[in-house]
């Protein structure tokens, strides 16, 4: 077969690599709930384990690539990525100067079934991921060593250690993080709500990174007045339509009108967020959640997490407000 002049290489390249991926997604994509509650455990924020779930994907995709033969065991490959992404992690946070990673992560609040994951945040990385793959998930020795890539006997021993640890005292909780500017929000709400597209793009600053959670990213005010913040605000039109417009799978429209969603400010865990609400032919729910950082009182980074269906279950779950999900992505499944 002849190869292709570096130019054309280089046009064909972006085609070939997504159509790989969507082939590895479809694969692998039905494992991300069971990810998404491994890596949760591990990180006691819904926002990290899902950074740490798409950080496990990616990498997989590119362990993959360089594989002669597939995994036999899918679910065992992703969880032995993820321990190793997020032990890695913490070890890097506790080398670099400032605080624990610890107390990087968002509050818990102390229900009965959060407790157990409060003190599981007090053992070390390979502690905790042997707890939790051991306790929460009942693997074997053998596959807990195999998945933190570790003996046997240093297995037994990081459960001894970490069931220890479990039993003493608990330490004082971390302080929260600083809160996004409280007059930006309000004012994000209110261009947002009056549907002011270019009134919301002037709260961004110049070099502001905006994204899609998982699907899309974009940098700067025009490219989020284009992208972003048009589809936040005018895509429930193309939900309503989902089976002739696409921009979501329709097995995901679930009843959702046309009508403008709206957007308001709730305290989640000590951190303002903002929840979007889409009008349905049986009321308004949840189907978006929005995280912001300011500064120069101005947004610097926007995260729309709407093709995220755990993380808006387990944060509409603890507000208790209704909610629709929207499936891991845009473009349909098999």
């Amino acid at each position: 077969m002849t190869t292709p002049p570096r130019d054309a290489a280089k046009e064909l390249l972006p085609e070939a690599v997504s159509g790989s991926w969507l082939r590895f997604l479809d694969v692998h994509e039905p494992l991300r709930p069971v990810l998404y509650r491994y890596c949760r455990s591990l990180t006691r924020s819904p926002w990290d384990a899902d950074d740490l779930v798409q950080d496990t994907m990616a990498r997989a995709f590119v362990t993959f690539a360089c594989m002669n033969e597939a995994p036999p065991h899918p679910r065992a490959w992703l969880f032995r990525i993820a321990s190793n992404l997020w032990i890695d992690r913490v070890r890097r946070r506790r080398e670099e100067p400032g605080p624990a990673p610890e107390e990087t992560t968002s509050r818990e609040p102390r229900a009965a079934r959060e407790a157990a994951g409060t003190l599981i945040a007090r053992l070390a990385p390979q502690e905790r991921a042997a707890v939790v793959l051991k306790d929460a998930f009942d693997l074997s020795l053998e596959e807990i060593a195999e998945m933190l890539s570790t003996t046997v006997g240093a297995v037994k021993a990081a459960l001894h250690r970490g069931r220890g640890k479990l039993v003493e005292p608990e330490p004082p909780e971390a302080p929260e993080a600083n809160a996004p500017a409280a007059a930006v929000l309000d004012a994000f709400c209110e261009a947002f709500n009056a549907g002011d597209l270019e009134r919301l793009t002037a709260l961004l600053l110049d070099t502001a990174g905006i994204e899609v959670v998982r699907v899309h990213a974009e940098y700067g005010p025009e490219a989020a007045r284009k992208g972003v913040f048009a589809g936040m605000l005018f895509g429930s039109k193309r939900l309503a339509a989902a089976e002739t417009s696409g921009g979501i799978d329709p097995r995901f429209k679930q009843g959702a009108l046309p009508t403008l969603p709206r957007v308001e400010v709730r305290l989640h865990r000590g951190e303002p967020i903002l929840l979007h609400w889409y009008a349905h032919d049986d009321g308004e729910a949840v189907r978006g959640i929005t995280r912001v950082e300011t500064a120069e009182g101005r947004l610097s980074r926007v995260r729309n997490y709407f093709y995220t269906p755990d993380v808006i279950a387990e944060i509409c779950g603890e507000l208790d407000v209704p909610f629709r999900v929207n499936g891991y992505r845009y473009w349909p499944a098999p």
